[in-house]
């Protein structure tokens, strides 16, 4: 059975045939799901292999992300492939667990495979020459959530997200607010606590960082080890560390919103549902998702032309965390 026949069968060109059964976005929905019915009455496979020897396109991506476990990556993950998955692509799908030896390793295997293009996360430590050498590759390629002050790159705008949650509760009162998490030094890191520094630095008011993991359980110590007297209120680096400081204060009799202020930052889906609801910066990440996979399509599409850059707006979500209902005077 070939191609040709599926062709006759559906009633189309050979090459509509082609390009249905790669999925291609191009052609009307209709007239590729006839061509695929049309296979499987035929009992046709299309044959990737040697579609890939003919046009030199695997029509597949890889995708690195730098901590798979993470709810927020996770849904970010779904929305790349929603996105490739309209435009005709496949996506393979490699989870660094934040090693850049890892996370060399399979960008090779990529390459090996080959694919059509690359999206990465960069795991923390990830030298900018990198991107050097994807291009030596001849790899299309971009960053999303996390990247370089050049290229193509999808993510929120992280200083503006910090700078929301610190002049929320800066105009609740607060004047001893402490930035907790961030310990490792990447890009959204640094925006993140740059956004909440400027902010306090505009009030005339020193910050303060409680470096640690995005662990929950090292949140959690740190939080129920604050002294009482400092600070009143955390922004935290994102959702995983305010679940963890909520956590830590409640085990030390203190509760979040009323004795200690609390925000987060991505606005995952088990935010509203925590203890006590959970003030964030909402960030959409299947919407980055699907922004990074844009950008990365026009790289592959266009590689001559200028990278794409979008940058998303955060949201301030207001919630109990965060004791909005409790002006404090300090």
């Amino acid at each position: 059975m070939r191609i040709k026949d599926v062709a006759r069968e559906a009633g189309v060109a050979l090459s509509t045939a082609a390009l249905a059964l790669r999925d291609d976005s191009r052609l009307r929905p209709e007239t590729r799901r006839a061509v695929r019915e049309a296979a499987e009455r035929l009992g046709y496979v299309y044959d990737r292999s040697a579609a890939l020897m003919r046009s030199g396109k695997s029509h597949t991506v890889g995708l690195l992300v730098c901590e798979l476990t993470n709810p927020f990556y996770a849904e970010l993950t779904a929305g790349v492939e929603e996105a490739l998955d309209e435009a005709g692509y496949a996506t393979m799908l490699a989870n660094t667990s934040e090693s850049v030896l890892r996370q060399r390793r399979m960008l090779e295997r990529f390459r090996e495979q080959p694919v059509d293009g690359v999206l990465l996360m960069p795991a923390t430590g990830t030298p900018p020459a990198l991107i050097g050498e994807l291009q030596a590759w001849r790899v299309p390629h971009a960053t999303v959530v996390r990247g370089f002050r050049a290229g193509a790159h999808a993510g929120p705008d992280n200083r503006a997200g910090t700078r929301l949650a610190t002049e929320h509760l800066l105009g609740l009162g607060h004047r001893r607010i402490a930035f907790l998490g961030g310990a490792a030094r990447n890009s959204v890191s640094t925006g993140r606590w740059d956004g909440y520094a400027r902010s306090m630095a505009r009030a005339g008011l020193a910050a303060e960082h409680l470096p640690c993991s995005t662990d929950i359980g090292a949140a959690a110590a740190i939080a129920q080890a604050l002294p009482p007297e400092s600070p009143t209120a955390l922004v935290c680096f994102n959702d995983s560390v305010a679940f963890g400081a909520t956590l830590g204060l409640l085990r030390a009799g203190r509760m979040p919103g009323r004795d200690v202020a609390v925000t987060g930052f991505d606005d995952v889906r088990e935010a509203a549902h925590w203890y006590p609801p959970l003030t964030t910066i909402r960030v959409a990440p299947r919407v980055i998702g699907q922004a990074a996979a844009r950008v990365l399509l026009h790289r592959m599409e266009q590689p001559e032309a200028p990278p794409l850059r979008e940058i998303l707006p955060p949201a301030l979500v207001v919630r109990e965390s965060c004791g909005a209902g409790l002006r404090r005077a300090d």
